[in-house]
């Protein structure tokens, strides 16, 4: 017979590899897209300023996919949130790549802004609950699982780039696969059980505002660096997507090492050097005289500032779910009500990173690198706000 104990485990396991192939689905998806945009945006013949207006929309509803994820995870579980969410990217990844019509374009773009919201939400509900049931750090290889996703994105486009935009809408049978798989449920009613407990949000906000420059320079990379590599440089076509890869790879490797970097050396210290990093690796970028150093500059970027997000939503989700007293039911249903809102700051941050880039650099694209180049290194007097101050989720 079977141990309950052995039972519990290999839920978990199951579990956690089926959240790690979400999170790998939503990069690889991104990525790809991503990385496409200088085809995407030639093909509708759109300027800078009106691609930044597509990407302001994107970003926007993905604030509301993330609303939507936290209105409903009062009464539904993240595990149904999560399959929702990927059906949603694999009803507008086709649209937007198979669009007969600029509308069509514009459509399917909105759909899949509202599926990465609920997605980006929903995954780390996941993970942060299964953090929780490990009781030691994971969110960091959970977040490197989404960027190994975003390597093979990368590759892909390098791979195809050649081939036709609409070749892009083979990626939505991945999130339609990864739906079926064994994600964690919530057993219980989280409304029927537990006393309501205040949400202490000033401490959630300064780690927000943390996270809100991490998706500021991360979105710049994405979004502008293959069209960084396009513009200011003679970079051949077929190797703008560099500008990604570098940034995915550095990003990846210290993600993955991630989880064994915070337990040694602690949250504090790790995320100060990384802004250090980072900052050097944007004024290389910026001052770059060719384009094989502005790629140098995008994998110093990635690998300086890889660890924010899993360690804001670590911080965030131990802040909301102190207090022993509380149902474990209500008390994860709660976590994941302020995960979803919590979220929010990705997009603010996403709204700078993609919008503001654009603007501010929309005769040079060199200034607006410059943005995120000053802005990173406020994270070094911000990284104080992670430092463990509760029990932990």
């Amino acid at each position: 017979m079977t141990s309950p104990l052995v039972e519990i485990d290999t839920t978990l396991r199951r579990a956690r590899l089926a959240t790690a192939a979400a999170f790998a689905t939503q990069g690889l998806v991104f990525i790809s897209l991503t990385t496409r945009l200088p085809d995407f945006s030639d093909h509708w013949d759109l300027d800078d300023t009106e691609l930044s207006g597509l990407l302001l929309m994107m970003v926007l509803l993905a604030g509301v996919g993330s609303v939507i994820a936290e209105q409903l995870a009062k009464r539904h579980d993240s595990a149904t949130l999560l399959r929702a969410g990927l059906v949603v990217i694999a009803v507008g990844v086709p649209v937007l790549a198979l669009a007969p019509a600029f509308g069509f374009f514009v459509g399917g773009l909105a759909c899949y802004g509202v599926g990465l919201g609920m997605v980006d939400a929903s995954t780390n509900m996941q993970a942060v609950a299964l953090e929780h049931r490990y009781g030691r750090p994971i969110l960091p290889s959970f977040h490197g699982a989404w960027t190994l996703g975003g390597l093979i994105g990368s590759v892909i486009t390098l791979g195809t780039s050649s081939l036709p935009r609409e070749t892009v809408a083979v990626l939505a049978l991945i999130p339609l696969v990864v739906a079926t798989r064994p994600f964690l449920r919530r057993v219980g009613d989280p409304v029927a059980s537990g006393p309501k407990v205040a949400v202490p949000w000033r401490p959630i906000l300064l780690v927000g505002l943390g996270m809100v420059i991490f998706y500021m320079v991360d979105t710049a990379a994405f979004t502008w660096g293959p069209t960084y590599l396009d513009h200011v440089f003679s970079t051949p076509e077929s190797l703008v997507a560099l500008a990604t890869f570098p940034y995915l790879l550095a990003s990846g490797t210290v993600r993955l090492a991630g989880d064994n970097l915070v337990s040694r050396y602690g949250a504090v210290p790790v995320l100060r050097v990384g802004a250090v990093i980072g900052c050097l690796g944007l004024a290389i970028i910026v001052f770059a005289p060719v384009w094989p150093v502005a790629v140098l500059g995008f994998l110093v970027v990635g690998g300086g500032v890889a660890v924010v997000a899993p360690l804001s939503f670590s911080a965030a989700a131990r802040i909301a779910g102190a207090g022993g007293d509380q149902d474990p039911v209500a008390r994860q249903a709660r976590v994941d009500a302020v995960i979803g809102r919590f979220n929010q700051f990705n997009y603010v941050g996403s709204l700078l990173g993609a919008v503001m880039t654009g603007l501010v650099g929309a005769g040079d694209l060199r200034i607006g690198f410059a943005v995120p180049m000053v802005l990173v290194l406020a994270l070094v007097p911000l990284a104080s706000a992670f430092a463990p101050r509760a029990a932990p989720l």
